[in-house]
């Protein structure tokens, strides 16, 4: 089985995998979406830009002399420095045609050669050539789709006798694109890493920790060994359950001490026990003498250096003290710190008073001597 901090692990990472997947997915329809509308704009403002710079470069009407595009009085068919320049400006791949024919272009095809003399898609024909509009959208160019926009060439007496094109390749689009996500996946990971950090660091200190002292605190109690309260910080669940646990510790100590009292006064197989604080042993004139008490002088289940603790307590407050504030002095359980009271009480080092309030039991008060 699992521990607890390997499947609050494989929850954390699971949920920040799914979230980050459906991010990119969601953001990769978006940015497909707003690369169409953001290429539809582009060549529409790429085909004005063109139109411009060629009137200006080459003035007079668009004609066909001798099977050959002009412009004026330039030839415009075959003239690769016209498309390379206006290509080089806008980005975009660059044609102009004679009729349905390519007479200048930066297309390639898959010889690597330019694509001269190849013919313009069917429905551009029919949008451009026929109807004289102009057509802007997907089309497929030399076996490559792209988002393009073509405008009909027209001659001085309003004959259309060509087209211009200007237009962006979905592999370039792609690119862009791709470029986008893995730039935002990085980006996602790097701050994947960070709140898996901050998460596991917060997890740890504020549940994990405080749920491994208190199943310490529960082996201490299974060995006999636990003297001093569990003491964490969390939620408050788990403030809750570490009072739980506390007053679970005192109720055993409680059940322990009074099953030892019992047996004390018993005889077990014709021989007395011996009694809960040392027979013969001398009373202390004051507190300050305590700390000569040795080790092998205590009760069962005293110890001296914990006795050391509670008493440099009573010295620097030497007022009347309730076990429960005495308890909360030292950080130890409330029924530990009482026998020890009850010892020093009965070796004279201590004296004790019932204190009574308005409601409630009567709280016993002890006072140093």
């Amino acid at each position: 089985m699992r521990s607890l901090k390997q499947q609050i692990l494989i929850l954390l990472l699971g949920s920040l995998v799914l979230m980050a997947t459906s991010f990119l997915v969601v953001l990769g329809l978006y940015m497909k979406d707003r690369a169409v509308t953001a290429a539809i704009i582009k060549v529409k403002a790429d085909l004005a830009t063109c139109e411009e710079i060629i009137n200006k470069t080459y003035p007079g009407a668009w004609s066909e002399q001798e099977g050959n595009l002009y412009k004026g009085n330039a030839k415009i068919s075959l003239n690769n420095d016209l498309v390379d320049h206006l290509s080089s400006l806008t980005g975009d791949t660059v044609t102009l045609f004679l009729g349905d024919t390519r007479v200048a272009t930066t297309i390639r095809g898959s010889n690597g050669e330019r694509a001269i003399g190849t013919k313009v898609s069917n429905n551009v024909i029919q949008t451009v050539l026929k109807d004289g509009q102009t057509y802007v959208g997907e089309a497929n160019v030399v076996g490559q789709w792209h988002q393009t926009g073509y405008v009909p060439l027209r001659a001085e007496n309003g004959k259309i006798i060509g087209i211009f094109y200007a237009g962006i390749s979905h592999a370039y689009e792609q690119e862009i694109i791709t470029r986008s996500l893995i730039t935002m996946v990085e980006l996602g990971l790097a701050l994947t890493v960070l709140i898996v950090l901050l998460t596991w660091f917060f997890l740890k200190k504020v549940i994990i920790s405080p749920l491994h002292n208190i199943m310490l605190g529960t082996r201490d109690v299974a060995t006999g060994h636990l003297t001093e309260k569990v003491k964490i910080s969390g939620a408050k669940e788990i403030g809750e359950l570490e009072d739980a646990f506390n007053q679970m510790v005192e109720q055993i100590q409680s059940l322990t001490e009074e099953i030892n009292r019992v047996t004390s006064n018993n005889p077990v197989n014709g021989t007395e026990v011996k009694q809960t604080f040392t027979p013969g042993y001398m009373p202390m004139p004051s507190l300050n003498l305590v700390g000569n008490i040795g080790e092998a002088e205590l009760p069962k289940g005293l110890h001296q250096a914990t006795l050391g603790q509670i008493v440099q307590f009573l010295q620097v407050n030497r007022r009347p003290l309730s076990a429960e504030e005495v308890a909360e002095g030292v950080k130890l359980t409330r029924v530990t710190v009482r026998r020890y009271l009850e010892f020093l009480e009965h070796s004279g080092a201590l004296k004790s008073e019932q204190k009574y309030g308005t409601v409630g039991r009567p709280v016993k008060l002890f006072i140093p001597l």
